[in-house]
């Protein structure tokens, strides 16, 4: 479920030395400096396959289309508009006119087609897009019809093209040796010289100091006007300051070295009574994009768990017996948000508010497990048995890297605890996990997480049942009558190109993953931003971060 992320964390790096940046942040007026955790690894936006490469690499380039994380639509960038066939498999866009590279050269149709016919859909080349513009086994075509114009042929209906539009267009007349010489995989690395990095995007690169800082400045060259008329963008510069650790990126912060602090809920309390002092704003944008859950394996080996896992009213009875309330309080410092859909609701348009939702009440989940499922408490030991005597034991398996998700297992057993349920927790190293999950299938519990999508069709390797992480009954030879139906859901969903039909879909898709908890949601964490008080306009949101659109945020003037 990887997606583009939206939210700007852009690191920058100045070519004035670091040390000398607080004392001096008044000269630095059109300049935001904001923190990364790791360098990039390429700026090569094909074939990066790290959020540290593509979170750098978001501000170079640009896609025929854009996503608005506001509202969900699907607006024009390089294409200026566009049309499909009444079938949908034929869509010509005319590309906007007067557009230029970063270096200067014009921008035509011969980009976008070098871009997909000599990188996306080059074998010897490795990347990500290639399975996007592959729709039911064969690949995206496409036409240059004039050097405004381009036609893409689909091989059937795909509703999320225009989305997956975003994808970045890369420049011909730089890179086309590269594909030639074979060494395409490797150009753009982190020693190229920053003049040959082009884009069309607002800003570009100007310097790399490895392990230190990158430096973008504003694109002379580039082609969106503001609402007043005057060039875009605003800022002069983005300097990306490599900071490892987030404590250092608190520090930093506080010190006045950077404009950005992603934070956590245990900040709160520390940088909340500093933002007038420290001329900064905690911005809540509401809940991370993705989903925490517990799932079980509809396939365990021993035949007793499979009996019990495949009950929804077995899981509806632990979904009954989780405090959420006390999830987002104790782990989260109160900054999260009960989960319900399989769907953030940070996310735009396809969101069903209305997807079935379990209220923490271990009384109606012990009645449940007693009087629907037929557990007893035979021997008086506060541990139900089934009907052939097995206790109610479960291993609940987690990752150990992350904290937060370890803190949440450890809640979850004493909750099920209570409900008579015998919870041994294993934390275990993050790909030994996933392999138990996608490999063995030697599991009973896990406590884990999804990246999220903000269109359901890119989670569809996850929810189908044939999906590649459809882990809790992998295969899809197993598949029940209700994951058929969600099958059937996607793949109408896939061709219909009417968005208020799509959102009815994906409506009662929500709807019936709530009622059958498949994956039992737990909480969701708020996304907080604090953001020095000198930059406008901004209205941040947990999809688009604190800065969109950035070519047009500002520093206040005086």
């Amino acid at each position: 479920m990887n997606i583009k992320r939206f939210a700007l964390v852009v690191l920058f790096l100045m070519c004035a030395p670091i040390a000398s940046f607080a004392a001096q942040s008044d000269f630095f007026d059109g300049t935001l400096v904001l923190p990364i955790a790791t360098e990039p690894k390429t700026f090569n936006v094909l074939v990066a396959q790290e959020t540290s490469s593509t979170e750098v690499a978001q501000y170079l380039f640009e896609g025929l289309t854009e996503f608005n994380p506001k509202t969900g639509a699907v607006l024009p960038d390089l294409a200026a508009s566009w049309h499909h066939s009444p079938d949908g498999l034929v869509w010509t866009f005319r590309l906007r006119k007067g557009v230029r590279w970063s270096d200067g050269s014009p921008f035509t149709a011969q980009d976008v087609a070098f871009t997909f016919e000599q990188v996306i859909f080059n074998p010897a080349i490795p990347n990500g897009a290639r399975d996007i513009f592959t729709i039911q086994g064969k690949p995206v075509t496409l036409n240059v019809l004039d050097d405004d114009t381009v036609e893409f042929h689909l091989p059937a209906p795909f509703a999320p093209f225009l989305f997956s539009l975003t994808q970045p267009i890369i420049p011909k007349h730089i890179l086309e040796k590269a594909v030639h010489d074979g060494t395409f995989s490797s150009a753009w690395g982190l020693g190229e010289d920053p003049a040959r990095i082009v884009g069309t995007g607002p800003f570009r690169l100007a310097k790399v100091l490895p392990g230190e800082r990158v430096e973008l400045v504003r694109n002379p060259y580039y082609w969106r006007m503001g609402h007043d008329r005057r060039p875009l963008p605003r800022l002069d510069r983005i300097i990306l300051m490599i900071i490892p650790s987030q404590e250092n990126q608190l520090l930093r912060f506080l010190d006045g070295e950077t404009d950005l602090f992603v934070m956590r809920g245990s900040d709160y309390p520390v940088l909340k009574p500093l933002e007038k002092e420290r001329n900064f704003k905690i911005h809540r944008t509401g809940a991370s994009l993705g989903s925490s859950f517990v799932a079980l394996n509809q396939q365990a080996k021993e035949p007793w768990k499979k009996k019990w896992f495949q009950n929804r009213d077995f899981r509806r009875a632990l979904s009954h017996g989780l405090d959420r309330a006390s999830m987002a309080d104790i782990v989260f410092n109160r900054f999260a948000v009960k989960q319900c859909s399989p769907l953030s609701p940070s996310v735009p348009f396809f969101y069903n508010d209305e997807t079935p939702c379990y209220d923490h009440d271990p009384g109606t989940a012990k009645m449940i497990l007693t009087e629907v499922v037929g557990f007893q408490d035979k021997d008086k030991d506060g541990i139900l048995e089934d009907e052939e005597g097995h206790p109610l034991e479960i291993v609940l398996m987690t990752n150990t890297e992350d904290p937060a998700r370890l803190q949440l297992a450890q809640m979850i057993r004493e909750d099920w605890r209570r409900i008579g349920i015998r919870v041994h927790l294993q934390p275990l190293e993050f790909n030994a996990l996933v392999s138990k999950l996608t490999v063995t299938h030697d599991w009973d519990a896990v406590v884990m997480g999804l990246t999220g999508s903000v269109d359901p069709h890119f989670g569809a390797n996850v929810w189908l049942s044939s999906g590649n992480l459809h882990f809790w009954n992998p295969g899809g030879g197993n598949a029940t009558y209700i994951e058929t139906k969600v099958d059937d859901l996607f793949g109408k969903a896939a061709v219909t190109l009417d968005r208020n039909k799509r959102k009815e879909y994906y409506d009662e898709w929500q709807r019936i993953e709530g009622e059958e908890l498949p994956l039992i949601p737990t909480v969701l964490p708020e996304v907080l931003y604090a953001v020095r008080d000198r930059f406008a306009p901004l209205t941040p949101t947990a999809l688009g971060g604190p800065f969109y659109p950035i070519e047009e945020v500002e520093t206040k003037r005086s």
